[in-house]
């Protein structure tokens, strides 16, 4: 039995497995945004009335460490360097997209702008989602239902492949630099 007939989820037409999805991710990027936003808010209330409660500097100084993270920083440089172009391109990523929608928040893009960015990229995630991000998952699901081993062995190979390719990457930035400072000397 296919997993999906029992949700009734192959009788879904695209269309609505589309909007459905392109409503979720505008909520959550949404939120995020306005999160970002609050963070700059809020940073300013306490810093202008110092009896605010202590939960609410709790809060504050959470969401400041956060922003010292290296991911939240990446998100910080991408929407600096490339802003409502950033947003758009954020949706297609993986790990990021949070970091720059909180910063797209935290460096107070105007929302307008925030909004219309992120009208293609939330259309392009629903359906990449809808089709290629559900079809995979599905196929990992019936693969565990067949053989759960086969599907430990994919995740493996997968995992050894992600590794080489950071490996990879990791060793051309070294070289790009090493090559800079040889340069920078000269």
């Amino acid at each position: 039995m296919d997993p999906r007939d029992a949700y009734q989820l192959g009788t879904v037409p695209l269309a609505v497995a589309v909007a459905g999805l392109f409503v979720i991710v505008m909520a959550r990027s949404h939120a995020t945004y306005w999160a970002g936003r609050g963070v700059v808010r809020g940073a300013q209330v306490v810093h202008e009335h110092e009896g605010a409660p202590e939960w609410w500097h709790a809060t504050i100084r959470r969401l400041e460490a956060w922003t010292d993270t290296r991911s939240a920083q990446r998100g910080l440089d991408l929407v600096r360097r490339w802003g409502a172009i950033g947003v758009t391109l954020a949706y297609l990523t993986v790990g990021v997209q949070t970091a720059v929608f909180a910063a797209a928040g935290l460096i107070r893009m105007p929302y307008p702008r925030f909004f219309l960015a992120s009208l293609p990229g939330a259309v392009a995630w629903a359906v990449v989602w809808a089709t290629i991000g559900f079809g995979a998952l599905w196929a990992a699901f019936a693969l565990f239902t067949t053989s759960p081993w086969a599907l430990a062995g994919a995740l493996v190979v997968v995992g050894i492949l992600v590794a080489w390719l950071l490996r990879r990457r990791a060793r051309r930035r070294a070289d790009q630099g090493a090559a800079a400072e040889v340069q920078a000397e000269v």
